[in-house]
């Protein structure tokens, strides 16, 4: 008997997300490498239009008391997942794409005369910040999460591992290196991270944690 395929996933996955791995017969090690906590944030001053390039910002303004008040502004956001988390919570979603730097074209471009407000972590990247400002797009931005990294040894084999964000790479790599190992990613942002470390990235078609394990049942079929 060969040992089965050992995958790593830097965050702790949904039981059928784990499952579809250990259907395929890998083994599956799991350990969240960031955390993220809401903040104490006001919403006060909020513009026309909201701007959520992750869930964990949709997350955390929903858990705001007030956050009602906000549904009859138009979303503008990144991601499948956050728009059905909004969608589901009664707010309008104008725009949705993959990536944040579609989501900053599409409104410098076509709706650079708007005024939004932006939720953000406080790991987030610069993309939508820098291209509003350059195209001084009337804008705010409001903390809403903290992400803290939560870098730890992984003392087994690993023949793949699964990145969800640049700062989970960032965590990962604290403590443990990368070798001959392929690296799964969510998405370009994510890849980008990985860039000086490694060859071996493959990236998913749609940055979704479905897709991810895709690839990786594809990849060792």
């Amino acid at each position: 008997m060969q040992n089965p395929i050992s995958i790593l996933s830097t965050k702790v996955l949904l039981s059928p997300q784990k499952q579809a791995l250990l259907n395929e017969g890998f083994s599956v090690t799991e350990a969240n490498f960031i955390k993220t906590e809401s903040s104490d944030f006001d919403l006060k001053g909020i513009n026309d239009n909201l701007i959520f390039t992750s869930q964990n910002a949709a997350q955390s303004v929903l858990l705001h008391p007030k956050c009602s008040a906000l549904k009859a502004k138009n979303v503008f956001c990144v991601g499948l997942k956050t728009k059905a988390l909004l969608e589901e919570n009664g707010f309008n979603v104008a725009v949705y794409v993959d990536y944040a730097s579609d989501l900053a074209e599409i409104i410098t471009l076509i709706y650079s005369n708007e005024s939004y407000t932006f939720f953000s972590g406080n790991l987030r990247k610069e993309t939508v910040p820098n291209a509003l400002k350059e195209a001084k797009v009337n804008f705010n931005e409001i903390q809403v999460y903290e992400t803290t990294l939560t870098p730890q040894k992984i003392k087994t084999t690993i023949d793949g591992i699964l990145f969800f964000s640049p700062s989970a790479i960032e965590s990962y790599l604290m403590e443990n290196k990368i070798k001959n190992e392929i690296c799964f990613c969510i998405g370009s942002t994510t890849a980008e991270a990985l860039e000086k470390t490694t060859r071996n990235i493959i990236i998913a078609e749609q940055p979704s944690v479905e897709n991810v394990i895709e690839d990786v049942i594809e990849e060792y079929r």
